[in-house]
């Protein structure tokens, strides 16, 4: 996983004995745009910071204004750990604060969950918390609209921005492909999107929401790279295509898709596991 980090983890990154960049200026990469087209400007506005993570506020496109709102994240930065390979997590009670950003990455206020709508790490990697404030109520204290899920599957080669809200940083590139089974220790997921080495997340990334370029919306939610080469194991995932070959790309990033995750989000923002298209895993 791009490993939530631990107290003695985040004191290695700041001392200097791991790579990472500083918790200051926000940095961005550049991406490029295909000739003719128009990209959209993506900033910090909507996304969060957790503990150990990064996050964001986000919307189905049926939300509405006066819905409690939804914070996205990894469900192996759930507060509780990793759930097990197997495990779904439905609407479990937490009281998990988010320190919410603006456009410059500048905290703005503190969210807080009522409860863990969802999470599992099989077949995808997320988690859902539902807030006790409404978008209406967040939109109307500090100015910040949430990020729109986007209902359809993102294409092979589009431009992407992954989002940190724990880093305040904001790496640039391009979907690669998509691999059919990643497997990392224990758990497997389904066609993951496989980012272009310029998207060289680290451990404190993950959560972050995956943005399309052209539209502004959230295609993913980055979870995974390969460290060190190894085939399989934790922090080195592994591709394993329809025919059981597999392979193994040393420093490339993953996310999870989230378009799976709009048909499961019924009116009034609930987890709704037996609606038609929804394909998320049940307990």
């Amino acid at each position: 996983m791009n490993k939530p980090l631990t107290g003695a983890l985040l004191s290695l990154l700041l001392l200097g004995a791991a790579v990472g960049p500083a918790v200051a200026a926000p940095t961005t990469t550049t991406t490029p745009t295909a000739p003719g087209a128009t990209a959209v400007a993506v900033d910090f506005a909507g996304t969060v910071a957790l503990s150990n993570c990064s996050g964001s506020v986000v919307r189905a496109p049926g939300s509405q204004p006066n819905d409690l709102a939804l914070v996205l994240s990894n469900g192996h930065c759930l507060e509780s750990g990793f759930p097990a390979a197997g495990e779904v997590v439905k609407d479990r009670p937490s009281s998990r604060s988010f320190s919410l950003l603006n456009s410059a990455g500048s905290k703005v206020g503190t969210l807080r969950a009522s409860k863990i709508a969802y999470a599992t790490m099989t077949d995808t990697d997320i988690s859902i918390y539902q807030l006790t404030r409404t978008y209406a109520q967040i939109q109307s204290q500090y100015g910040i609209t949430a990020l729109t899920l986007d209902g359809a599957r993102p294409a092979q080669g589009s431009a992407i921005k992954v989002v940190s809200g724990y880093w305040k940083r904001i790496y640039g590139c391009n979907v690669d492909g998509f691999a059919y089974r990643l497997k990392e220790g224990d758990w497997t997921w389904k066609d993951s999107v496989r980012y272009t080495s310029a998207c060289n997340t680290i451990g404190g990334t993950s959560g972050s929401p995956v943005v399309d370029t052209a539209t502004g919306k959230v295609v993913a939610v980055n979870n995974t790279g390969n460290e060190d080469g190894a085939r399989c194991t934790v922090n080195n995932p592994c591709e394993v295509d329809q025919n059981g070959n597999v392979t193994v790309r040393q420093g490339i990033n993953y996310a999870q898709q989230t378009y799976i995750v709009v048909p499961c989000i019924a009116p009034g923002n609930k987890i709704d596991l037996n609606r038609p298209g929804c394909v998320l895993p049940k307990p």
